[in-house]
């Protein structure tokens, strides 16, 4: 069995610099600069992972090698049983990660494929707002906060790419503060969660926006 060690956002990089090689390859005749793209691509590919054993980076270094959109399409095929999904959650799980809300309305969870999902996030139409589970240090974060779609398009705070965007506000209460005495932390976010989840390819913005809405 294959040992997983390529987490969602990681993948993402994969994709996105061989997509990059393979469109160089295409349009540029200069071997050196060809070289150059190769090398990048692979220490853009390195640099996302924080350690890799011999025979992974020989596996991720392949890349460098390929000539045709075949063997890109190949690579990412065989890529796939390495993998590490989301870690499985339960409706239960969920449910207490968000005990205020007592109408709770949970995605369809046997429709996900955990494999290409860095953030778990859904919205409930009827009441505005989105909902979004993060896996950290061994425990789910749950964050909830009113989504205000703008009709614009600009750059999502967690995926970087220009895309439709909502401004999701997550109330949040400062230390010391009464109950009374809520904050907001506001940002411009991917009104739609799985395109968002195929774009990502760092998690810090992320991660910092949800340990802040958190607290």
């Amino acid at each position: 069995m294959s040992t997983t060690f390529i987490r969602n956002h990681q993948f993402n990089v994969i994709k996105k610099q061989s997509e990059f090689l393979l469109k160089t390859l295409r349009t540029v005749a200069d071997r050196r600069v060809l070289e150059t793209v190769r090398f990048s691509s692979v220490a853009n590919i390195m640099d996302t992972f924080p350690s890799l054993t011999e025979d992974q980076k020989r596996m991720l270094g392949e890349v460098s090698t390929f000539e045709r959109a075949e063997d890109f399409e190949r690579y990412l095929n065989d890529l796939e049983p390495y993998l590490e999904p989301f870690p499985t959650i339960t409706p239960k799980q969920i449910q207490k990660l968000f005990p205020k809300n007592k109408k709770l309305k949970l995605p369809d969870l046997t429709s996900i494929d955990f494999r290409y999902v860095t953030y778990l996030g859904w919205v409930d139409i009827a009441s505005n707002r989105l909902f979004i589970v993060y896996p950290f240090e061994g425990r789910f974060i749950g964050i909830e906060g009113r989504i205000t779609p703008t009709n614009k398009k600009g750059y999502c705070l967690f995926c970087n790419r220009h895309q439709e965007l909502a401004l999701f506000s997550v109330k949040t209460k400062p230390s010391g503060a009464s109950a009374d005495n809520l904050s907001a932390i506001s940002h411009y976010v991917c009104l739609e969660s799985q395109g968002c989840n195929h774009s990502i390819t760092d998690t810090t913005a992320l991660e910092k926006f949800i340990l802040s809405a958190s607290k």
